[in-house]
């Protein structure tokens, strides 16, 4: 079971970062694009009009696709922003309590987000709602990206919670506590 929700966690951050990796080539994309028409037309030529329609649409939704499926591999390796003062002040125990508090309310959270998401997703394929831009995108496509982002966050949550309950380290706390001692 470990492998497989590790090679899940892996598998989502990948398609995070192939996400970003698209926003930075559609962008040069059209950069380039913009700077061969006014070559042209500095040289008198008639510019080409390269150009990539919705790219604004586009590059949101990639990168709502980037933020969402990266969060659970982002959450086991303690990337996260984490407030760790408190948890120092007590020993084991108290840190055990206080983590398995957190990742309580990180599970009501990710699971309304997921749920919100899944519903807003839903009610787009129900009613066809598309983009504004000039290239019209179903909604749900990327609201749809959204949602498995927000629930692959929910099982890391779980995963993690589970660990806490079961009298182990979470992942971001020994990924933590390594990067403290320098990985050793």
């Amino acid at each position: 079971m470990r492998k497989v929700l590790n090679g899940l966690y892996a598998g989502a951050l990948a398609l995070a970062c192939l996400a970003m990796v698209a926003i930075a080539t559609l962008v040069l994309m059209q950069i380039t694009g913009r700077m061969v028409d006014r070559t042209l037309l500095l040289l008198g030529a008639t510019p080409l009009g390269l150009s990539i329609p919705s790219l604004s649409d586009f590059g949101g939704f990639l990168f709502v696709a980037s933020a969402t499926l990266a969060l659970p591999a982002t959450l086991r390796a303690g990337g996260h922003v984490r407030v760790s003062l408190l948890l120092s002040l007590g020993g084991p125990t108290l840190r055990r309590i206080q983590g398995g508090l957190v990742l309580i309310a990180a599970l009501a959270l990710a699971g309304f987000a997921t749920w919100h998401s899944g519903a807003q997703a839903l009610d787009s394929w129900r009613f066809n709602s598309v983009s504004f831009g000039m290239v019209r995108v179903p909604l749900w496509i990327p609201q749809g990206i959204m949602t498995l982002g927000f629930g692959l966050l929910l099982v890391a949550v779980i995963d993690e919670l589970v660990s806490v309950l079961r009298g182990q380290d979470p992942a971001y706390q020994t990924a933590e506590d390594d990067r403290s001692t320098g990985g050793h």
